[in-house]
């Protein structure tokens, strides 16, 4: 990069979290230290934002507000759910990101999101190798759903783990105190394709009959008959059965379960709509089973639980945030900051690198051995991975109502210098 001083833009993508204001604050904070960038702005609504030109200075807010960050969630930039297609599909795009980015003189770009947003990232830096033009893009980790390859887990994931296995933990103390009515619960959970989700609700189950008794993830085919039979023996045993469920059912040739009619279409990323399964099992567990039975759905509460947020998770978000920046000043391009698990008796993690183009093609599943034989269940191996990214309880503000106090942006928008995005 050339001697004089350039502006970083920060953006977010996909659906938000507890954190990934955290890893935002992360960024605008060491970046505000550099002595190479002069202003820190933000793009509204992601990569729409800069296709847009609606861009604002965070250096202009106040120092309090940014630190907020850390204890507000969702995504306080704004986030989106665009997908660009490949460069030859979507040339004019990208080629509107890097005249945008000429236009106000940024040369650092930092892009918050899943594998869809290291995708973007990764062909925006392609681009502008090509075009000549000085850019570094880094990619900060993001997603509930833990499925983001060659990085150990995703800041995002230790908060949602935390809070719905606290929900399985609360629902099921609801049924055991009242099964002789209320005899089966089904608690849905997100998770398009990975189970970690779910798989997080098993550490509720500290002894056994707690719940959840039953545990259905993606990577466990799931048949309906089995199905049956597991929650007729769980039920014969304890007189009632909680099953925590996640989204993406599987069947065993790899569809899912509520979406082989597409009634719930795709969202703007191609992924299919999910939703309905526990629903759909509470149908087949009265009529087959002959118990009552009623769900619970957590919806968008479980990725922006404030409230009840990992410290462990937050801590490390805005660890990556700082990495991402470091990494760049130090010469650092075209890379996803990772979270790294050292070896040792107790949890110690530190940061490291992938290439975006790697993280954008993987997808990382629950494995095996993190599953029981039954497939209805997790091991003492995934309650040991899951374990220590939930510890430590995250700040929140709290006004004189009782209720939690979180910041917004003032956002002093910059003067476009470009025609109409169409």
């Amino acid at each position: 990069m050339g001697s004089s001083k350039a502006n970083a833009i920060v953006a977010q993508s996909g659906g938000p979290t507890a954190v990934i204001n955290s890893s935002a604050c992360g960024v605008i904070q060491e970046a505000m230290k550099s002595d190479a960038i002069e202003r820190v702005l933000g793009a509204t609504n992601g990569i729409l934002g800069v296709l847009k030109e609606d861009l604002f200075d965070i250096s202009a807010e106040r120092e309090e507000t940014i630190d907020a960050l850390k204890r507000t969630p969702a995504a306080a930039i704004g986030s989106c759910r665009h997908k660009l297609k490949s460069l030859e599909e979507s040339r004019a795009d990208f080629e509107r990101i890097l005249e945008v980015f000429k236009a106000h003189n940024i040369r650092y770009f930092f892009y918050a999101g899943g594998n869809d947003s290291m995708d973007t990232a990764d062909k925006v830096n392609k681009l502008a190798a090509d075009s000549g033009y000085e850019l570094v893009c880094i990619g900060v980790p993001k997603t509930i759903d833990n499925d983001l390859a060659c990085t150990d887990h995703c800041p995002g994931y230790g908060s949602v783990a935390k809070y719905v296995a606290t929900c399985a933990m609360e629902a099921g103390m609801d049924t055991e105190s009242l099964y002789t009515y209320d005899t089966c619960t089904i608690l849905e959970v997100m998770g398009r394709n990975a189970g970690w989700i779910a798989a997080a609700t098993g550490l509720a189950a500290r002894e056994p009959g707690e719940a959840p008794n039953l545990i259905y993830m993606p990577e466990a085919a799931f048949r309906w008959d089995k199905f049956v039979n597991d929650v007729k023996e769980v039920h014969k045993e304890l007189g009632r059965v909680f099953i925590a469920v996640g989204e993406g059912l599987k069947d065993e040739n790899g569809d899912y379960v509520t979406a082989d009619s597409g009634s719930f279409g795709k969202d703007s990323f191609g992924h299919s709509q999910l939703g309905g399964v526990a629903d759909m099992l509470k149908v087949v567990i009265e009529k087959e089973v002959g118990i009552k039975a009623r769900w619970n759905k957590l919806g968008t509460n479980q990725r922006n639980a404030m409230h009840f947020a990992s410290l462990t998770d937050v801590n490390e978000a805005y660890m990556c945030g700082q990495a991402a920046v470091k990494a760049a000043m130090g010469g650092v391009n075209g890379k996803m900051v990772t979270l790294v698990r050292e070896d040792g008796p107790k949890y110690k993690c530190t940061t490291g690198l992938a290439e975006l183009r790697d993280v954008a093609n993987g997808e990382k599943k629950v494995p095996k051995e993190y599953i029981n034989k039954a497939g209805n269940g997790i091991t003492e191996a995934c309650k040991d991975y899951i374990r220590p990214l939930i510890k430590g309880e995250a700040p929140v503000t709290v006004g004189e109502d009782g209720l939690a106090v979180f910041m917004r942006f003032e956002r002093k928008p910059l003067e476009k210098k470009l025609p109409e995005y169409m």
